[in-house]
């Protein structure tokens, strides 16, 4: 499955920004998805994922719960990422990733196949 991720700027501390990946090549709808951010200096770090079953809870890092929601829509092939009452600490490349099979959604990196190619956040304080 290729990938798009877009949606990133700049913006102030507080305010809210919306990410989109677009889905295209085979079946969105039977991938786990996960957006992953990285910021210079820093690993990869996951943010937030969606199983391919609504039974299955979300998963977000502590530092983004209650700020970012993710949500999928498997009618057009997209995922999101809601981000709102950003911090400076959020500044990072936003990156959106298919998960290797599965229900559960994995946090780890390595554990997704496929990646988007990445899209800037930079927060300002």
């Amino acid at each position: 499955v290729q990938l798009q991720a877009c949606g990133g700027g700049l913006v102030q501390a507080g305010g809210s920004l919306r990410l989109s990946c677009a889905a295209s090549g085979r079946t969105f709808s039977i991938y786990p998805m996960g957006w992953f951010r990285q910021a210079p200096g820093k690993e990869r770090e996951f943010v937030a994922g969606i199983s391919r079953s609504s039974s299955i809870p979300r998963r977000y890092a502590e530092s983004v719960k209650g700020r970012f929601t993710i949500s999928r829509d498997n009618t057009k092939n997209t995922l999101y990422l809601q981000m709102n009452s950003l911090k400076p600490e959020d500044t990072a490349v936003y990156f959106c990733a298919a998960q290797r099979g599965g229900m559960v959604v994995e946090t780890t990196a390595a554990r997704y196949e496929y990646w988007g190619q990445g899209t800037q956040v930079t927060v300002s304080s």
